[in-house]
């Protein structure tokens, strides 16, 4: 008996998902689309998130307190 290593895609968030996981309106979110501010992934119609993606978005616009502005 073999076993294969087998990866499952990562689970992509909706709108509500991502919306609820930040703590924003719908809206909100679908302004940031919009103004194209948070990356997303367009499948027809759908718009999904990866959450992998989001948490480097998030990372990357985080503010510490004491850093001198770049």
């Amino acid at each position: 008996m073999t076993t294969t290593d087998q990866t499952s895609p990562p689970h992509l968030l909706t709108i509500a998902e991502l919306a609820e996981h930040l703590g924003v309106d719908v809206r909100h979110v679908r302004r940031l689309v919009a103004e194209r501010r948070i990356p997303f992934i367009k499948w027809g119609h759908l718009l999904r998130f990866d959450p992998a993606e989001i948490d480097t978005w998030i990372d990357t616009h985080r503010h510490h307190p004491g850093r001198p502005r770049i």
